[in-house]
């Protein structure tokens, strides 16, 4: 790969010609991207993944080596890596992205990998069956609808835990504040408790033309009921 393509105004380009597609643009985007995506979210200082990961194994009370993981919008698998790192070694991943899936394969890190349009369709997985379900960076404007968290929840088992992320840059305020209404409704319902929710300045290098410097974000780490 040539140095250019690895430079953060390169990497702000691609990202920015994303925001406009259309659903199957984005996954097509998706697809052919997929090769370059590790790089690139590199570039980025894409702290996402580990930041839930670590704040996720830092609550999780139960035997990680046997947790069953759910990795929704997995991606290439940058996630999974993380989670290995904190002893957990059962995964299944969904992402709408076939290039995607096929990157996480190689890693021979996921038990299963299904395809999924999420938000279109639901989530192909039994549900109460997951010591833990995890979805990080797909919760935002243009991508992973708010109602699919419901999902996530019912793919938890009793007891289990859900973590969740999202970006707080100016184009996913709205996004955000309708996510954290749902999580706060759910918590109303009775459906999970909320373990910890931890906001970071510093999530990634902004990828839009119209911000600079690094955007903002959070980590959401909720309890089934």
């Amino acid at each position: 790969m040539s140095t250019d393509t690895n430079t953060y105004e390169h990497v702000r380009a691609v990202v920015s010609s994303a925001h406009l597609l259309s659903a199957s643009e984005k996954m097509e985007f998706y697809n052919n991207w997929a090769e370059n995506y590790d790089q690139h979210v590199a570039v980025l200082d894409y702290n996402a993944p580990r930041l839930a990961a670590t704040g996720l194994s830092t609550h999780f009370t139960g035997d990680s080596e046997a947790a069953l993981v759910l990795d929704v919008a997995c991606g290439t698998g940058l996630v999974a890596k993380q989670l290995k790192e904190h002893g957990f070694k059962h995964f299944v991943g969904i992402d709408g992205s076939k290039g995607m899936l096929d990157l996480a394969k190689k890693t021979d890190l996921y038990q299963d990998l299904k395809q999924c349009m999420l938000g279109k369709e639901p989530l192909p997985v039994q549900w109460g069956l997951f010591d833990v379900v995890v979805i990080v960076g797909g919760l935002s404007v243009g991508h992973v609808p708010v109602t699919v968290v419901r999902e996530l929840c019912k793919a938890a088992k009793p007891g289990g835990y859900i973590c969740m992320t999202t970006r707080h840059n100016k184009g996913n305020l709205v996004f955000k504040m309708d996510l954290e209404l749902l999580l706060k409704q759910m918590e109303e319902e009775g459906l999970w408790s909320c373990v910890k929710i931890t906001q970071v300045k510093e999530w990634e290098r902004a990828a839009s033309e119209e911000e600079e410097g690094y955007i903002p974000g959070a980590v959401y780490i909720y309890r089934k009921l």
